[in-house]
């Protein structure tokens, strides 16, 4: 069977019409230091067990960092957290500086602002063809008071509007 041959940025373009949340995961790498990224490809897995995943780029300089028994946190962020959002997206400068921190399981680093909080440990890890797909089991969670999400939708950050 012969493979489809997609435009990038057309197919790219495609898939930004589907609004995602926007979330920063966390974790702590071997040597102690907090590593931070922001990922919009989070979605619920099973309830029972209680599963999560997210994906991250093969390329990123962090992928080893996460994987199957390492722990982490997924935070969904709230609508007033855009900034906070660019900055975890950023190479080469310290994501953690000035942030409130809590520590969680196994010493994950925790953002003190967010709609929705995950603390996991990874169970699975899957080949998704340039981008690796990590399963958390759930192990704690957190629900603030702020339950409005930040979006982000065909190229920018959008919010949810009640009708």
């Amino acid at each position: 069977m012969s493979q489809l041959q997609f435009d990038p940025s057309d197919f790219r373009q495609a898939l930004s019409k589907f609004p995602t949340g926007v979330t920063i995961v966390t974790t702590k790498n071997t040597q102690g230091e907090k590593i931070g990224v922001t990922a919009s490809s989070f979605n619920s897995v099973s309830l029972d067990p209680p599963l999560v995943l997210w994906s991250l780029k093969k390329q990123a300089r962090s992928i080893d960092s996460f994987g199957e028994g390492k722990h982490f946190a997924v935070h969904v962020l709230s609508e007033h957290q855009q900034e906070l959002s660019n900055q975890f997206a950023r190479q080469g400068v310290d994501k953690f500086a000035d942030l409130a921190l809590d520590e969680g399981v196994a010493e994950v680093p925790l953002l003190t602002d967010y709609s929705v909080r995950f603390q996991c440990v990874c169970q699975h890890q899957y080949d998704g063809g340039d981008h690796v797909i990590l399963v958390g089991r759930v192990l704690q969670y957190e629900i603030s008071e702020c339950n409005q999400p930040l979006l982000f939708h065909s190229g920018s950050y959008a919010k949810v509007v009640q009708t």
